[in-house]
């Protein structure tokens, strides 16, 4: 396990689709931290104070650059109409969005990560006892 962390983090301005209205733009906080190497935070701005993040597999990200990727709450394919546009489906108890985001920014990002953290070497960046520690002291409260 590697003990020299590093967070990366990038702003975005995503554009949130809605039927019979106009695009929505919608800034975005996207983040990778070494202590998570698996995943990347999306946190959209919500309003004045405001913010929803969702965590989903970098992997995710990568694959729905090139293809259709995701089979549960988040979806990222590229855009059927521009190969600059990837499109973000969020699916939630509490509703759905849909987003458009341009593809080279989060390619970009991605980038960024693997600069940090090589794709197969994940592995290195995980403290399995510190993780296993943390899951059973909060499932016991």
């Amino acid at each position: 396990m590697r003990n020299d962390h590093v967070t990366l983090r990038s702003t975005a301005v995503f554009d949130l689709l809605a039927p019979r209205t106009p695009a929505v733009p919608v800034q975005v906080e996207l983040r990778y931290d070494t202590r998570d190497p698996y995943a990347v935070v999306a946190a959209f701005r919500t309003g004045r104070a405001g913010w929803v993040e969702w965590v989903y597999a970098r992997d995710l990200l990568a694959d729905g650059l090139i293809a259709e990727a995701g089979d549960g709450d988040v979806r990222i394919k590229p855009a059927t109409d521009d190969p600059e546009v990837v499109v973000i489906e969020l699916n939630s108890p509490s509703g759905h969005a849909t987003f458009e985001a341009a593809s080279e920014e989060l390619a970009d990002f991605l980038d960024r990560t693997y600069d940090v953290v090589v794709p197969g070497n994940e592995h290195l960046w995980v403290n399995v006892d510190q993780a296993l520690t943390h899951l059973i002291s909060n499932d016991m409260s």
